[in-house]
């Protein structure tokens, strides 16, 4: 199916698929954790978890002690992450200092990726 062909379909299959208004999108957080042990980095992984809640997202991804990598997208069933929220985690891992070399990812599309 193409994405692009949206405007052919009736709202319900709309809704089935995840497309035009029912789009899910979220965006993608890449880092590395500086810490000296692995008690450090359960703790800051701890924080993020309750950032993320804290925000009704989600997150899906993981890491090692030095590379980390998470999907964040709205917790509820056609929830979004918004650019309030990539602002928010970009900052929140700046402030930290658990993290560096911070990347964070455009809005995307959370089941189609596009």
């Amino acid at each position: 199916m193409k994405l692009d062909k949206v405007h052919n379909k009736s709202k319900r299959i709309m809704k089935k698929l995840y497309l035009g208004e029912f789009a899910v999108f979220g965006f993608e957080v890449t880092f590395k954790v500086k810490v000296a042990n692995d008690v450090e980095f359960d703790a800051f992984i701890d924080d993020i978890i309750e950032v993320v809640e804290s925000r009704n997202l989600i997150a899906g991804g993981g890491g090692t002690l030095n590379d980390y990598s998470l999907f964040l997208c709205g917790d509820g069933r056609y929830s979004s992450a918004s650019e309030s929220d990539r602002a928010y985690m970009k900052n929140w891992l700046e402030i930290n200092a658990c993290s560096n070399s911070i990347v964070i990812g455009d809005l995307v599309d959370g089941y189609y990726g596009v």
